[in-house]
């Protein structure tokens, strides 16, 4: 059975790793494992050692404590299912796919131009 701490340490890699545009075959040739293993983690099939954990931090490069935002509201309960994308609150973003993809395009726009669309964006929100 999946640990729910196993789970949410392996969407967080998934996330990071996505929004970096980074393979799971890139990753595992930066961490020195196969794609296969990096596979498991993100699914919460396999614990992440710390060891191996440190390793991808610095891969992803983010601090180790970047895998654990975010489940503080869940220490009480480690025993509940782990929530799904489509489960998850409408706060969790980076939960949704076709965001994670808006980000990363967004990040990759010249920076000029990047905070018209954020003006934009935000003018729009506003009338709304």
């Amino acid at each position: 059975m999946k640990h729910p701490v196993d789970v949410h340490v392996g969407k967080r890699i998934r996330q990071r790793r996505w929004m970096v545009g980074m393979t799971q075959q890139q990753l595992g040739e930066k961490v020195g494992i196969k794609f296969q293993q990096i596979q498991k983690y993100e699914t919460g099939m396999n614990r992440v050692s710390a060891s191996r954990l440190w390793d991808i931090a610095a891969a992803l490069d983010v601090p180790v404590n970047f895998f654990f935002e975010g489940i503080a509201g869940e220490e009480s309960d480690l025993g509940a299912a782990y929530e799904t994308a489509e489960t998850a609150p409408r706060g969790d973003l980076l939960a949704d796919k076709e965001a994670l993809e808006l980000v990363r395009s967004y990040y990759s726009i010249p920076e000029e131009q990047r905070r018209r669309i954020f003006e934009l964006a935000r003018a729009m929100s506003d009338a709304a």
